[in-house]
């Protein structure tokens, strides 16, 4: 029984170049298959996730079910992200050439569509993320972002200067009706 708990059924260094050539595979279609799948999932790209998980533990563990070959590759993993990430963090150009560059999907209060579609974003999946974030509709937002990470930065309109002194007038507009209503039934 123990024998095959912690026994290894492939060599040590096929199990680390198995769980290296995955990790590299994977970080690779991820950045080609696009932002969204890291994090504005709909159910389709969960489906993906999850079933890409599931078909890529055999290429990691090979014909090895022991506890120990499953330390290795998970251990070889977590080291390959760790010296990933110091390596990037180091060389900020590679980063963005890895991790890519935020996108604009709003500008001036205006929907890049053309922006959504190179994202493989509708203009629905755009909205319900804007709602979630606490706007009601599109036009209150005057920029958006999509993250080389998958989050959208959503940044509220401002009213112009003139949208100001308009609203300003209708007030005093207001207040001045509501000053002849009150002389009037005074008059009366």
């Amino acid at each position: 029984m123990w024998h095959h708990m912690f026994v290894l059924g492939v060599p040590v260094l096929e199990k680390i170049l198995r769980a290296g050539i995955v990790y590299a595979f994977l970080i690779v279609g991820l950045r080609l298959a696009g932002k969204r799948e890291l994090a504005q999932l709909n159910p389709f790209d969960l489906v993906v996730l999850l079933t890409l998980s599931n078909t890529v533990q055999n290429a990691i563990i090979g014909d090895d079910n022991s506890v120990t070959g499953g330390i290795i590759g998970a251990a070889t993993l977590l080291l390959i992200n760790y010296l990933v990430i110091r390596f990037l963090f180091a060389h900020e150009r590679i980063d963005r050439m890895v991790e890519g560059e935020p996108d604009v999907l709003i500008d001036q209060g205006r929907v890049r569509e053309d922006h959504l579609k190179k994202e493989l974003l509708t203009k629905h999946e755009l909205e319900i993320a804007a709602h979630r974030q606490g706007f009601d509709d599109l036009k209150e937002i005057d920029h958006a972002t999509i993250e080389p990470g998958g989050g959208i930065f959503f940044a509220p309109r401002k009213p112009t200067t003139d949208e100001i002194k308009q609203s300003d007038l209708i007030q005093r507009l207001d207040a001045i009706s509501r000053q002849l209503t009150e002389l009037r039934s005074r008059v009366k």
